[in-house]
């Protein structure tokens, strides 16, 4: 486990707990989703920006890939230095980065053991969603502070969706109910730990909260905070990223 700086008070703080452990297998860019560029900056230095630009997070903790913590590392520490020199040498918080498991489930897991003892609220972010905006993760933080035990972030099902049996449709399911669920995902402290205290897995956090009895509440996403998995995703990331630079000049 690598520590790149301390918080140093009393006070309560929240915890960001960035998934980055992910292999991308299925974006076929031949190493960890994580180190993947887009426009000659990394997925993660991509979400770093994203969660260092919130000021209530005063922690954030890295789950990396398995052999890639010392690369991990040290991007960070350069994300870190960048955020100072723009901030007037403000340090954006504890930084620690670990090595994740072989599942986000197992990864969450890890990152859990390494969290504050000042931390109350936690959120849990995947790299995959690299260009979330404050907004979201502001919109999560204000339900966990009035009260919400569990709280993600969602967006309207806009195509039709089919429920099939092998290669027959069976039911049209009604998209009026249905949200397409982004993270960051928060969380009060024990509900998370209590959580992941029941070994199971599952696709997200909020999955393994429901499991126990306990209600999640849901605010608006944003069309930014989408997720890259496929190659073609990789082109929507560029293409994004081009229109971000072109509307700063």
């Amino acid at each position: 486990m690598n520590s790149l700086s301390d918080g140093g008070d009393d006070r309560k703080i929240v915890t960001a707990i960035l998934v980055a452990a992910g292999s991308g297998e299925r974006l076929g860019a031949g190493e960890p989703k994580a180190l993947v560029r887009v426009g000659g900056t990394t997925l993660l230095e991509f979400a770093l920006r994203s969660v260092f630009d919130c000021e209530r997070i005063g922690e954030v903790i890295v789950a990396a890939p398995p052999g890639k913590v010392t690369e991990v590392s040290r991007l960070c520490q350069q994300e870190s230095d960048r955020y100072a020199e723009r901030n007037q040498d403000c340090s954006p918080g504890a930084l620690t980065i670990l090595a994740g498991g072989a599942t986000r489930s197992e990864s969450v897991a890890v990152a859990l053991k390494a969290v504050s003892d000042r931390a109350h609220h936690l959120l849990v972010h995947d790299v995959a969603r690299p260009f979330v905006t404050v907004e979201v993760i502001d919109r999560v933080l204000d339900a966990l502070d009035a009260g919400a035990a569990a709280v993600i972030p969602v967006r309207p099902v806009t195509d039709t969706i089919k429920r099939v049996e092998g290669d027959v449709v069976v039911a049209t399911v009604d998209r009026e109910e249905l949200r397409a669920v982004q993270t960051p995902q928060g969380f009060q402290r024990d509900v998370l730990i209590s959580a992941h205290a029941s070994g199971e897995s599952a696709t997200d956090d909020a999955s393994l909260v429901e499991m126990l009895g306990i209600a999640v509440t849901i605010v608006d996403g944003a069309d930014e905070a989408f997720k890259i998995t496929y190659p073609w995703d990789l082109a929507v990331a560029q293409a994004f990223v081009e229109h971000m630079k072109t509307e700063k000049n």
